[in-house]
């Protein structure tokens, strides 16, 4: 994390704001994953709206200044890791690469795009989301299959899942947000995004969120 309580209540407000984040306890989502959810995070939204964008992309430039001093090239996450990335890149005059969560199946066959002979080998990796983390860390691999020496990995938010603390451990890859579930749930709940009933679901969600649809 990266522990600003400022900047974790700011980011918040915007995603619950522009509804990036959307808290439904009692007509919950379903991920992917078939896991049944509270809470849906679509943080490319925050494109769409110029002061948020720019809030994004100046606290995610200062966070790796801060976490990662000197690099060489920033990595976005395919897809929506892509334009956060490169907004980063242009704000520290870096070379940006991206990542595709598999090999294109034509042409090069390319897994990494963007002209490798620019960028400098210490690269840090952009995010829009964490959840389990296992798709970031995809590209991490990828990256260091490739050479890089990956400092580690930013993004806007994370569920805070111990999986995905575990995961990034073993990987070796550190990596911290903006924001992140608790200081989420902290603003939503003193500024009426949601009643005191729906705080207690969202945090029984959070303890174990595979098994929490079951429960209802």
């Amino acid at each position: 994390m990266f522990n600003n309580s400022e900047i974790e209540q700011q980011v918040a407000e915007f995603l619950l704001q522009i509804k990036a984040i959307k808290l439904q306890p009692a007509n919950p989502f379903t991920w992917a994953s078939g896991w049944k959810s509270p809470i849906y995070c679509d943080n490319r939204i925050t494109l769409s709206h110029p002061t948020i964008r720019t809030y994004i992309r100046q606290q995610l430039t200062l966070l790796i200044q801060e976490k990662f001093g000197s690099v060489g090239c920033i990595a976005g996450v395919a897809t929506a890791g892509i334009p956060q990335g490169a907004l980063v890149a242009q704000d520290l005059g870096l070379p940006f690469i991206y990542v595709r969560s598999k090999p294109k199946d034509h042409g090069t066959g390319s897994l990494i795009e963007g002209d490798l002979s620019l960028t400098g080998k210490r690269v840090v990796v952009i995010e829009d989301l964490i959840s389990t983390g296992k798709s970031s860390l995809q590209a991490v691999e990828a990256l260091r299959d490739a050479g890089y020496d990956v400092a580690g990995l930013a993004a806007i938010f994370s569920y805070g899942f111990d999986v995905a603390t575990d995961n990034f451990k073993q990987a070796n890859c550190p990596f911290f947000t903006l924001s992140n579930y608790g200081a989420l749930i902290k603003y939503a709940g003193e500024n009426q995004y949601i009643s005191d009933s729906d705080v207690d679901v969202l945090k029984k969600w959070r303890e174990d969120p595979a098994a929490w649809g079951k429960w209802l």
